[in-house]
């Protein structure tokens, strides 16, 4: 879920311009970055969650994309389901079980431009203790220098599905669904 965050790569590879030296670093503007998060609730409904203000970095190398990287985490309590008792039903032992301090993070393994505004980024999810490989279909929204800021920025989107299973999460399954379809949309500037 988190998965996170993750196509700023992508976005950064996709507007590649003249080599640079070495790569650059890009953060996530963590106020306008969100991760939505939906699953099929018995058939009746679309149920959904998000994660928002998370943190993460790119390392872009423009002289060599592939090269790239990102990496992303956020704590598991920082979910927003909308309702008080789901978001307490999610954390119990049916779920996640989950303490305090404990992370969702995205790091990436690989990135492959298949077009002039999109990518597909693979990366290890780890979530509830475990990792998997997930693959990011990522599209440029817009790249340049921020109106506000003054510095560079660049704007994406990615989706994937996760099976909640695969991490331990499975409960309920499959009537409440085993697939979560994952949303993503984040902002990146250039490093101070």
């Amino acid at each position: 879920m988190k998965t996170t965050l993750f196509a700023g790569a992508a976005a950064l590879v996709l507007s590649a311009g003249l080599a640079a030296a070495e790569p650059v670093k890009y953060v996530l503007d963590s106020s306008h970055s969100q991760i939505l998060f939906s699953y099929n609730h018995l058939g009746y409904s679309t149920s959904y969650g998000m994660f928002s203000g998370f943190e993460g970095e790119i390392q872009f190398d423009e002289a060599d994309p592939a090269a790239s990287s990102v990496t992303v985490s956020m704590p598991v309590k920082s979910m927003i389901t909308g309702w008080a008792e789901r978001f307490g039903h999610f954390m119990s032992p049916d779920f996640f079980a989950a303490t305090d301090d404990e992370m969702v993070s995205f790091t990436s393994t690989a990135i492959e431009v298949t077009g002039d505004a999109t990518a597909k980024i693979t990366g290890d999810l780890t979530l509830n203790g475990i990792t998997k490989s997930v693959v990011l279909d990522a599209k440029l929204n817009q790249k340049g220098d921020h109106p506000m800021a003054g510095k560079p920025w660049a704007g994406f989107d990615a989706t994937t599905t996760l099976v909640r299973s695969d991490y331990a999460l499975g409960k309920f399954a499959p009537y409440v669904s085993d697939e979560v379809d994952l949303k993503i949309s984040i902002e990146a500037m250039k490093a101070d």
